[in-house]
């Protein structure tokens, strides 16, 4: 059963690792990945060169910490919300409710957020219009820009995320809520001294493979929302290797950018779970 597993991970993520070596090379189709002549560092150092080199990671690695650390306690309150309700069928209504947005492309979360957040016919506009208030260019404006990011992405990803905490949920012993129930202990104290603690483990594995995604900003999920005016903070690696290495032909560099972000990453999820270690919730 672990077969098809297995090769996934093989065809899929190991082989094309053997790619990387174009990051070294002076790569062109005619003499492929293996023939091309060594190039060496040229590529990283032409990378680093660039003014925008900097401003890029910057936005990746903000958007992404963003992503986290914002995005990161609302799976795990939807879980424990859900968690205490014991009607089942307001239950069942909200997870099929919470759930649906996962499933959705971001070509259509696009479309409803142009919907919503358009300055010439989103509907906020069009309600502030009504109301005699002056439009606000949402999506041309830096901060709120990020802030639709981010609301964007936890509406779709929060429902489905919640899966995992309410499997961890139903491995906590009930006589533990019934002791504390005894020993006087509210929902609210139930929930911090039985709830939390029961799936710790579960929140820390979660963040460190988490932490390993802090470069790996969705390219579908900016290249939907990007514009020109924000460039500045909505551009980020992914949307630079899709401009620069598949527009654009530089596949040795944008290649070159994509080793650094994978290293980048490698070490924040190692330092991500030696931390975890320290307080006895690591990975390995």
């Amino acid at each position: 059963m672990f077969i098809p597993v297995l090769l996934f991970f093989i065809i899929f993520k190991y082989i094309p690792m053997l790619g990387t070596v174009i990051a070294f090379k002076d790569y062109n189709f005619v003499d492929g990945i293996f023939h091309s002549p060594w190039a060496g560092m040229k590529y990283f150092v032409q990378l680093f060169d660039q003014h925008q080199t900097l401003q890029i990671i910057r936005n990746t690695l903000m958007l992404g910490a963003l992503t986290i650390f914002v995005g990161f306690p609302f799976p795990v309150i939807l879980a424990i919300l859900l968690n205490e309700v014991r009607k089942m069928w307001f239950k069942k209504t909200v997870q099929t409710l919470v759930y649906m947005p996962y499933f959705f492309s971001w070509v259509i979360v696009g479309g409803i957020v142009l919907t919503l957040f358009s300055q010439d016919s989103g509907f906020i506009n069009h309600f502030i219009r009504q109301t005699g208030g002056e439009i606000y260019p949402f999506l041309y404006k830096p901060l709120s820009w990020i802030s639709i990011f981010l609301g964007s992405g936890i509406w779709k990803e929060t429902g489905f995320n919640a899966i995992i905490y309410m499997a961890a949920l139903t491995t906590i012993d009930p006589s533990r809520y019934e002791a504390a129930c005894i020993d006087g202990a509210n929902k609210w104290r139930q929930i911090w001294h039985v709830t939390l603690p029961g799936i710790r483990s579960t929140i820390v594995l979660m963040l460190i493979i988490s932490t390993g995604s802090v470069m790996e900003v969705s390219f579908d999920k900016v290249y939907v929302l990007q514009n020109s005016i924000v460039s500045d903070v909505s551009e980020v690696i992914s949307t630079y290797i899709y401009r620069v290495g598949m527009q654009g032909g530089q596949f040795s560099l944008t290649t070159a950018m994509g080793l650094f972000e994978s290293v980048v990453a490698f070490i924040l999820v190692l330092t991500a779970n030696g931390i975890a270690r320290k307080f006895d919730q690591g990975l390995w």
